[in-house]
């Protein structure tokens, strides 16, 4: 006879470690923490805390919203009757903050696939990290159009 194993929460503390990291996952013990985090996230429940995190330690989730608040490379624009239709490649987005300044910020959709930002300190802090975000920024940025020339007005 199956007995249904209790469910857990997330840990808070394990999530502020695990996001702050180089990568998640190449940390064993992370991947099914953040995974479960996006699980519980998608369905509405709230961003774990963790009361050992210290002052100025934290990490929050807010709502992805295209244009305003999703990353251009992952932003799309579609043609509405009214006008551009803007969407995001990801639905939210957790900003972990050190010692009171962002550190990271890891985008992550309902299908479990994530990328992060890592701020200037961050990187100067960790020496490697994911380059993701950066390499799709690269990759975006050298398929812009190239901007149309300046026409002479002859006076």
């Amino acid at each position: 006879m199956l007995t249904p194993t209790p469910a857990r929460a997330v840990d808070g503390c394990k999530v502020l470690l695990c996001l702050a990291a180089p990568s998640w996952r190449s940390i064993p013990e992370c991947v099914p923490t953040i995974r479960q985090l996006h699980r519980d996230l998608s369905r509405g429940k709230p961003f774990p805390t963790c009361g050992m995190a210290g002052a100025g330690n934290s990490a929050n989730n807010a709502w992805a919203s295209a244009p305003g608040y999703c990353p251009p490379q992952y932003t799309r624009v579609f043609d509405g009757e009214s006008g551009p239709i803007y969407s995001c490649d990801y639905a939210g987005a957790v900003t972990v903050s050190i010692n009171g300044a962002p550190f990271t910020r890891t985008w992550w959709n309902m299908g479990g696939d994530t990328v992060t930002e890592y701020t200037p300190a961050a990187k100067a802090q960790l020496g490697t990290w994911d380059t993701k975000f950066d390499d799709d920024y690269a990759a975006w940025f050298a398929a812009l159009p190239p901007p149309a020339p300046v026409a002479e007005s002859g006076y």
